[in-house]
């Protein structure tokens, strides 16, 4: 083999592997996490089957991280967190506040996301909720189940304002659910059912 065609060869190999790894570093040209805050507003459902007490929370707003990763251009994982937050519970059928609770509500979704990275990006997503219920302080003889398992609803829109940095808005809805008992006796079940909508800043890496 003369040096004028080893050259060769090695040259069409270096053009073939940087054809083949074009795809790949134009997809993880931004990095494949990315991060957001968000402020978000919950909006509780508060539909139950207890017609004697008809139990609800209070709405609010809350603080909010995510972590996403981007398994390929187009879709993501993002994991959902907060810290427990503090809720009241009301009664209409006890004249108002009867107590309150904490939750803590981790969420995790699978995402889709539409058109090309850098621009305006629509997504929708779909996952799991696991609430876990806590310093529960309700009137004598009620409790409430600790835990809820539930799926969640996601659709946003990243807004690129600067390299890496997107503006964020979103909104979920997440089915949480418990059970109230009295002395023992299961009552019906307390369906928060929340939608969540949420603004934020986030930045890609």
């Amino acid at each position: 083999m003369t040096k004028t065609s080893a050259l060769t060869r090695v040259a069409a190999a270096a053009l073939a592997l940087s054809a083949l790894s074009a795809p790949l570093m134009a997809q993880t040209a931004e990095g494949p996490w990315l991060v957001r805050a968000r402020a978000v507003h919950l909006e509780a459902a508060n539909k139950d089957s207890i017609a004697i007490t008809d139990v609800s929370i209070n709405s609010k707003w809350m603080p909010e991280v995510d972590f996403t990763y981007f398994i390929t251009r187009n879709i993501a994982a993002e994991l959902i967190l907060t810290y427990p937050q503090k809720q009241d519970v009301s009664s209409s059928a006890h004249g108002g506040k009867i107590g309150t609770l904490k939750h803590l509500p981790p969420t995790l979704t699978v995402q889709y996301h539409f058109l090309p990275e850098g621009q305006v990006r629509p997504y929708v997503g779909a996952g799991l909720n696991y609430t876990r219920f806590s310093s529960v302080s309700l009137p004598a003889g009620f409790s409430i189940e600790k835990s809820s398992w539930g799926p969640a609803l996601q659709a946003g829109l990243d807004i690129p304002v600067a390299k890496n940095v997107y503006l964020n808005v979103d909104v979920k809805k997440v089915y949480i659910r418990t059970d109230l008992s009295a002395n023992g006796t299961n009552l019906g079940t307390i369906k928060v059912d929340p939608v969540l909508f949420g603004i934020g800043i986030g930045y890609r890496f």
